[in-house]
């Protein structure tokens, strides 16, 4: 999927080319992001950045996409976009432009902000799996590599169901921001043949070797992604981890 096994994950408003080519020598794939694509998330976007969140907000997402992964064409990382849509079609679209850059398509079931959530996307479809696999499988059927960010902690939702969902729809990887619950990481990885990525918490050497030993195949970092140092040093325990542990 990507070597080395350290990925960046999305910070919305944050995480664009500019971000992901800073520190491109020491991660296998940078995912930027997210982006709303559709009129509902765009309102609710809006809506965020007007209590200060940050947004990406450009006048046409989807040309946004295909500009910053045009813009890491030369860079020694695999590029992935985090999207947020309540309909199918702007995924699709967005899924034909990360498969002609051979990026990944990440569908956002991580977002827990209200406005996101009303509007039908995000963690929504966490406890809507019917609906998360349509748009696994609408970016599928466009040809795009195929991620799902989602998070544990979710009353009602089982992280091992999403995962098989996940894969019977066709995906590829699930992104699992794990919270306070790093050990689900082995159930979700037991459940299925998908790529994991775990992410939350990965700082150092023991907190990604605690990761990989529950199974994950990746770690992921969100706010340490700008600090070369740290990065650096995660990057080393997951080369040793795989030199020491082969995985498929």
């Amino acid at each position: 999927m990507f070597e080395p096994r350290l990925a960046l994950a999305s910070l919305s408003g944050e995480a664009d080319a500019d971000w992901a080519r800073a520190v491109a020598s020491h991660v296998g794939c940078a995912f930027l992001g997210g982006i709303a694509l559709d009129g509902p998330t765009r309102e609710a976007a809006r809506e965020m950045v007007d209590r200060e969140r940050s947004e990406f907000l450009p006048a046409d997402p989807v040309a946004f996409v295909d500009d910053q992964l045009a813009a890491l064409a030369d860079a020694p990382v695999r590029p992935a976009f985090n999207v947020r849509s309540a309909t199918l079609e702007p995924v699709e679209r967005a899924a034909r432009v990360c498969r002609d850059h051979d990026a990944i398509l990440e569908v956002n079931a991580h977002c827990r902000q209200d406005e996101m959530c009303a509007a039908g996307a995000g963690e929504s479809l966490l406890r809507e799996t019917d609906r998360l696999a349509e748009f696994v499988e609408t970016a599928v059927s466009a040809g795009a590599t195929v991620s799902v960010k989602g998070r544990a902690e979710v009353e009602g939702v089982s992280l091992p169901e999403v995962a098989r969902v996940i894969e019977s729809a066709g995906g590829d990887v699930f992104h699992v921001d794990a919270m306070d619950s790093e050990s689900i990481v082995e159930t979700v990885a037991d459940a299925t043949d998908l790529f994991v990525v775990a992410n939350n918490g990965v700082r150092d050497r023991e907190s990604t070797r605690e990761y990989l030993a529950y199974g994950a195949d990746a770690v992921s970092v969100g706010r340490p992604s700008d600090d070369p140092e740290t990065l650096r040093e995660i990057r080393t325990a997951t080369d040793e981890w795989f030199a020491e542990e082969p995985r498929p």
